[in-house]
């Protein structure tokens, strides 16, 4: 019994790297059951029978993604530009399924464990995406900028301007582009400040 279950973890792993590569290979739209089990050496039905759904078997990628820490294509330190496309072409495969499947979040407490990881990278991601500007912050400064830049990055952005406004990629790029380099630039022209000391002295006079 127990080489049975260790067989059965074998394969499952296979698939879910067969799965990992392959999401990295090509758009999502062309992600096949059947070349997903080719690469992991098993059938289509095993595949099925172990994951359920193709939306299943791409969310076990994501996670395999998440937990190996190669979420995210690596683009030059500092470049806004190929850091902004970076995201975007994560969120353009898979972002609304990433959505639904936070959306199950609250009623499903299984995915918590996985989501966190996902969150996890997703902040060590920025933070390698943006060292050179977040290695002039130091303290409270760096701290809340890193958090800013998470936030500007993170996969609800992406929902509001693509889903929710209907915009192009282009100038959904160009506006999160834009709010990075605003966040930047305040952030550097304050030295030290802190966003939260920023808003209040923007704040009108009472």
């Amino acid at each position: 019994m127990t080489a049975r279950a260790a067989k059965a973890e074998a394969t499952r792993k296979r698939i879910r790297v067969a799965a990992m590569e392959l999401y990295h290979g090509m758009p999502v739209e062309n992600f096949t059951l059947e070349e997903v089990a080719r690469r992991a050496e098993t059938t289509v039905q095993t595949v099925l029978r172990v994951f359920g759904s193709k939306d299943e078997l791409i969310y076990a990628a994501l996670d395999e993604m998440a937990s190996s820490g190669v979420f995210l294509k690596p683009t030059a330190p500092g470049d806004i530009k190929a850091a902004v496309g970076a995201f975007f072409d994560i969120y353009e495969g898979v972002g609304d399924l990433v959505i639904e499947r936070l959306s199950e979040e609250p009623r499903r407490p299984a995915l918590k464990p996985s989501l966190d990881e996902g969150r996890k990278h997703h902040r060590l991601g920025v933070e390698a995406a943006f060292a050179p500007q977040l290695g002039q912050r130091h303290g409270s400064s760096r701290r809340e900028l890193l958090t800013t830049l998470t936030v500007l990055t993170d996969v609800y952005v992406w929902k509001l301007l693509r889903r929710d406004m209907g915009l192009d990629r282009s100038t959904s790029e160009a506006i999160a582009r834009k709010m990075i380099t605003s966040v930047i630039a305040e952030e550097k022209s304050h030295g030290t400040d802190s966003l939260a000391q920023l808003v209040r002295r923007r704040e009108p006079a009472a």
